[in-house]
């Protein structure tokens, strides 16, 4: 919306698709925005990570007019496998906030489950299969956990920008007057997590401060093993 914005040069008629997370106030204010120039602004944010980028299988979640949406859904579909038009400007990244508190929450309980797992003496690749068919099933555990067996902390979605979402999530949810604890949790969790040099790994390396709390170390190219102090 600057001098040298978007929108600046952008002719009536033209639809500007934001993918970002960003605010839902965000979302509202560029769809007015481009209103006032002809113009229609979707907000459009993703979720599947590297792996759904690269597969065309991404998750997108719309808000914005509807036949503005409609007119773009064919490249939307090279992209993406699940395409939902959740309402009007700013339902998108409202929806991606559900996502990213669902994911939070989700992570905190997969790395815990597998220390759990680890002190225990089990093997950790069979107890994702093991878990992961079942209710305890998600994403998170069926393609990060094994990375994390494996001792990949290689981003598919980075920390810093994760712990940027997560403030977004925590500030929408004061406004509605929710008190989200699990949010919260995740959000000190991963706040520590760049705090000791991760910003740039992915959100599953929350491992790292788990397992920092518990005194046991977490080799990025190698097994986990239990610290002899």
């Amino acid at each position: 919306m600057g001098d040298t914005g978007v929108l600046r040069g952008a002719r009536p008629g033209t639809i500007l698709v934001d993918m970002t997370t960003s605010s839902p106030a965000l979302a509202k204010e560029i769809s007015l925005a481009a209103e006032k120039k002809g113009c229609s602004s979707i907000d459009a944010p993703v979720s599947g990570g590297d792996v759904g980028a690269k597969n065309g299988t991404l998750s997108i979640m719309m808000g914005g007019e509807r036949g503005a949406i409609e007119t773009i859904l064919p490249l939307l579909e090279v992209m993406g496998k699940t395409i939902k038009v959740m309402g009007g400007p700013g339902a998108g990244q409202h929806t991606k906030m559900a996502n990213q508190i669902l994911i939070a929450t989700t992570m905190i309980g997969m790395v815990e489950g597998l220390l759990y797992a680890q002190r225990a003496g089990l093997d950790l690749m069979e107890t994702i299969a093991a878990v992961g068919a079942g209710a305890a099933g998600s994403w998170s555990i069926n393609n990060y956990g094994p990375r994390l067996v494996k001792g990949d902390i290689a981003p598919g979605f980075m920390v810093e920008h994760f712990v940027k979402d997560l403030k977004i999530a925590l500030d929408e949810s004061a406004a509605m007057n929710l008190k989200l604890p699990g949010l919260e949790l995740a959000y000190e969790l991963y706040t520590r997590l760049m705090t000791i040099g991760h910003a740039k790994s992915g959100t599953h390396s929350l491992m790292i401060a788990l397992a920092e709390m518990n005194k046991v170390n977490f080799q990025t190219t190698g097994p986990w093993v239990t610290r002899k102090d």
